[in-house]
């Protein structure tokens, strides 16, 4: 039920969405597929978020196919060439920027935007939101130590 609620959220969000200011990066590691195996249920965790990292500031198509096969290629680094290659499938599908998904190429930037190389201040948009991301992440890894 929670996943309808979702859809119907990101299906209204380009609505709302004005000119074209970048949202903070959000991550969900590997979407609906599993992070790791049963045993090591992180085990290609990394591999998605850095997946996502890309996919959340879009770009070219070219930018995407790169993403894509980086993801695949730290899967498979991870020792599990076979799931890269499933993991590889279901991106270069799903992740269209065409798809008004919460997980489509460029979903920091509202819909639609397509295959874009980034402008200079869109670039700075990222740079901005990196490094308050950062600082997030910092203040956290603080508190924990």
């Amino acid at each position: 039920m929670r996943s309808r609620y979702l859809i119907i959220l990101f299906l209204l969000l380009p609505s709302f969405a004005s000119g074209s200011e970048l949202e903070p990066f959000t991550t969900d590691g590997c979407s609906s597929f599993p992070d790791g195996t049963p045993a090591q249920q992180s085990l290609w965790a990394e591999c998605c978020i850095r997946h996502d990292l890309a996919y959340w500031k879009g770009g070219s198509y070219e930018e995407r196919l790169d993403a894509d096969r980086a993801l695949e290629a730290c899967v498979a680094r991870v020792g599990e060439p076979a799931i890269a290659a499933v993991m590889l499938a279901g991106v270069r599908v799903g992740g269209s920027p065409y798809f008004p998904t919460f997980y489509r190429w460029g979903y920091g930037w509202p819909f639609p935007r397509g295959y874009k190389v980034l402008s200079t201040e869109e670039q700075q948009q990222v740079k901005q939101h990196l490094a308050q991301f950062k600082l997030m992440i910092d203040s956290i890894a603080d508190e924990i130590n």
